[in-house]
């Protein structure tokens, strides 16, 4: 019973640990690590929970008070994005003038150039946005490429390289360097078929990984949710964020955009890592603003990498989406200015390297 006792305890510190760490602003890349497995850890509490309901032991009631603690916060954090919250955003009838959006990481190492070629081809995408492109992607996709009049190409051997294509008529289509580091953002101005002009923004940040903490990442987010949404005009991000939806920072990315989130109310639709069932989290995003109704949103085949496609069909029709979707969180004055900072500082850093947006 000791060993059993020491156990629990154990089991207990840890998921503190991982509870509590998360809460600071600290940008370690091994603290914001712990964002992302929030579904599993509710899955591993609630077990180590009936064991401590199931036997008397020394302390037993202070480990059951932390362990719902934990539980509560970590279903706090997840609830928004499981059937059972109401929807942020209703879904729209088809109807002729919906475009197809389509975004995959398709993993540079992958060489399953076929499977994503099938795939593209399969949900025809009226935008296609492409992540981690080296040359030797670009060469294998230049057959499906060709069948798109306007493409950006940004092929990288970094694993952040991108592409961008669309047969959409064009206003603006170029790269972006949003961050001191070397991501590269795809950013397009395009025109739906019922000729309402609208922002396309495909961001692809670095994950936090040894080596790499989150303080450019998140300080790409908050700039690029700012950049994104300097005019009046409709707004579709999508992408790779490496950071899970409930995250502070995709959060913080919501608000300060004003963005509206099709997985609210709706589903997790975990994207990453395709290659592990149980260890899989929903980093890949679509985020549109309330004058945009989505049709669809659905989570794509595999196609060898470690993400899954995501894909979209959305309509650009302002009167439209205003009967469906629910306005968007508001953001107080305290959290906007500081906002404001983050993101000016952030364009100093950038102008200092001449990266500002043009």
């Amino acid at each position: 019973m000791i060993v059993v006792a020491a156990l629990l305890w154990l089991l207990t510190a840890v998921f503190v640990t991982v509870t509590v760490l998360p809460l600071s602003n600290s940008h370690l890349w091994w603290i914001r690590a712990m964002d992302f497995p929030r579904a599993q850890y509710v899955v591993a509490i609630l077990p180590v929970l009936a064991v401590c309901l199931a036997f008397g032991f020394p302390g037993r009631w202070v480990v059951v008070a932390l362990l719902l603690a934990c539980l509560a916060w970590q279903v706090s954090r997840i609830l928004p994005y499981t059937p059972i919250w109401p929807k942020e955003i209703r879904l729209a009838p088809e109807a002729a003038g919906a475009i197809s959006v389509m975004s995959l990481n398709v993993l540079r190492e992958n060489e399953r150039y076929g499977d994503v070629i099938a795939a593209v081809q399969a949900e025809d995408p009226d935008i296609l946005f492409l992540m981690e492109i080296n040359d030797a992607w670009e060469q294998a996709l230049e057959p499906l490429l060709a069948q798109y009049p306007s493409v950006l190409r940004h092929a990288k051997d970094n694993h952040y390289g991108l592409i961008a294509a669309t047969r959409l008529p064009v206003h603006d289509l170029r790269i972006e360097y949003l961050t001191t580091d070397p991501t590269p953002t795809a950013f397009g101005e395009l025109e739906a078929p019922g000729g309402q002009v609208f922002r396309f923004v495909g961001l692809h940040p670095q994950p936090p990984v040894p080596g790499v903490d989150t303080k450019e990442r998140d300080a790409q987010l908050v700039y690029s949710a700012r950049f994104a949404r300097d005019s009046d005009v409709p707004v579709i991000v999508m992408g790779d964020f490496n950071a899970v939806v409930w995250s502070d920072v995709t959060r913080r990315f919501k608000r300060i955009g004003q963005y509206l989130d099709p997985r609210i109310g709706r589903g997790l639709l975990p994207s990453f890592d395709a290659n592990h069932p149980i260890l899989r989290f929903p980093i890949d995003q679509l985020y549109v603003t309330p004058d945009i109704a989505v049709v669809s949103f659905a989570r794509g085949p595999y196609v060898g990498s470690d993400h899954f496609p995501m894909v979209a069909r959305l309509r650009i029709d302002p009167e439209l989406a205003a009967t469906l979707n629910r306005a968007p969180d508001g953001v107080d004055s305290a959290e906007l200015e500081r906002l404001s900072e983050i993101v000016e500082k952030h364009r100093l850093e950038l102008k200092a390297i001449d990266r500002t947006p043009r």
